[in-house]
């Protein structure tokens, strides 16, 4: 391969869009079995599209203006779809990322200080800790075949645990994949009954996540337990300091004890698959292009990324980032953002009466003709300062508006620290042949098990 491919040759693997109308029966097992093959060649190229599925009116949105109007100007007429709340409701309960109205605004104003960008300090030094580690593992595995997503899947977790509770997760990371395995196999995608049925009316899948609820509960009541048992300290040592000292700036309230144990799940279970994702995509994508990772182990090379001083020297890293910002383009974690209209609204000079599905899929819309010049070219160059930046709404890897990921800054800290410490570190090359697929089940996955192989740079 030569040094420094031409960026018209990095063309990433992505399912092929259909060539026909799929009909509705056709298109529930594809949402079943993969979601990112469901849309067509008009998808990437139309700012709107209406149609039917399952009874319902469906709008998929592409238009920048349009996504603002529905995650930002006209907000409160959009809520979470049923689907969307039987799914995630079990695992995050009443936290963040599904609460609404004056319960979101408390928890978003109280949560907000525990993770702004003077705490990145603090939680860039548990980043590099738990990076020290994972490294000092990948040591012996060396020149032999190695699955890195499962091992990223660790690491974040691990990450997850000591920036939330200062605990080695080893007493608790077995149960915590297993539970989030479990969910994600068993209940983590929607049914037919769970897309027809009112909110009221359980689906054949709400029993079992009900169990699963209890179960979940009684793990996380045993973790927050350990946590307390530690001495307290004289200042913050983690989140769930900060989140336990947390108080509204509006009212002086803080978080009951079911509340704070909601937004800790949130936090675990948002912040670390998603983070881990991403990490194997960037992965992925270097060992692609080595010549793009060279550059970052470049860039890398020359600071000191040790736990005291990370959350300074992550501002010399601006390709790290830009990898990771185009990586997220092309494989965005969280690849569709779903709103139920609860109100009458008019989009693009069409009625949008109450019920309305309305689909906004940063798979999509990252992949837009309209949007972006070579969508399907991987470029980080596009995410370098000085860059024409993306319009505003083209761009949603955390989401837009008042409901952006609270946690956005914590997770690209993470990820642009792992990835500049690895690569610095190895060189990465893919076992096996044949393209992986991307697979859109909670998150963005392989189809298949990936084997990297990795060597020490000198």
């Amino acid at each position: 391969m030569p040094d420094t491919l031409p960026h018209t040759l990095r063309i990433p693997p992505r399912p092929p869009a259909p060539t026909r109308v799929r009909g509705q029966v056709d298109g529930f097992f594809v949402l079943r079995r993969n979601p990112l093959e469901l849309w067509g060649a008009p998808a990437y190229e139309e700012d709107i599209l209406f149609g039917r599925f399952l009874g319902r009116e469906q709008v998929l949105l592409n238009a920048p203006d349009a996504i603002r109007q529905v995650l930002v100007t006209n907000a409160e007429k959009y809520g979470r779809s049923p689907a969307t709340i039987r799914v995630l409701r079990p695992i995050i309960g009443e936290g963040l990322f599904l609460a609404e109205g004056a319960a979101w605004r408390h928890q978003r104003r109280t949560i907000a200080p525990a993770l702004a960008p003077r705490t990145m300090g603090l939680l860039a030094r548990h980043v590099v800790t738990a990076s020290e580690e994972f490294e000092a593992g990948l040591e012996k595995r060396l020149y032999r075949p190695v699955q890195l997503l499962p091992l990223l899947q660790l690491l974040a977790l691990e990450v997850a645990g000591t920036s939330m509770f200062s605990l080695q997760t080893a007493e608790f990371s077995a149960e915590l994949r297993a539970l989030i395995t479990k969910y994600g196999l068993r209940y983590g995608r929607p049914g037919l009954f769970d897309l027809v049925l009112p909110a009221p009316y359980p689906s054949t899948l709400d029993f079992g996540r009900d169990r699963f609820r209890r179960e979940w509960l009684a793990f996380l009541g045993r973790v927050i337990e350990a946590r307390r048992a530690q001495p307290a300290p004289d200042s913050p040592r983690d989140l769930f300091d900060l989140l336990e000292a947390a108080r509204d700036p509006e009212t002086g309230e803080g978080f009951g004890e079911a509340q704070l144990r909601d937004e800790v799940s949130t936090m675990i279970i948002a912040g670390h698959e998603t983070t881990a994702v991403t990490l194997f995509w960037s992965c992925y994508l270097a060992a692609l292009y080595p010549d793009l990772a060279d550059r970052i182990a470049a860039e890398a090379a020359p600071l000191d990324l040790s736990p005291e001083t990370a959350g300074e020297a992550i501002r010399s890293l601006p390709y790290t980032r830009a990898f990771i910002d185009e990586s997220l383009r092309l494989y965005p974690p969280a690849f569709l953002i779903v709103r139920q209209a609860m109100e009458a609204d008019v989009i693009d000079g069409r009625a949008i009466v109450p019920g309305t599905v309305i689909s906004i899929s940063p798979w999509v819309v990252h992949r837009h003709r309209r949007l972006w010049r070579d969508p399907d070219v991987f470029d980080p160059d596009r995410f370098l300062p000085g860059a024409t930046p993306p319009e505003r709404f083209a761009y949603l890897p955390f989401g837009a508006g008042p409901r952006v990921c609270v946690g956005m800054q914590f997770a690209l800290t993470e990820a642009v620290l792992v990835l500049a410490r690895l690569l610095r570190r190895y060189r990465l090359r893919l076992v096996g042949g044949g393209e992986v697929m991307p697979r859109g089940l909670v998150t963005v996955q392989p189809d298949r098990p990936v084997r990297f192989e990795l060597a020490p740079r000198t």
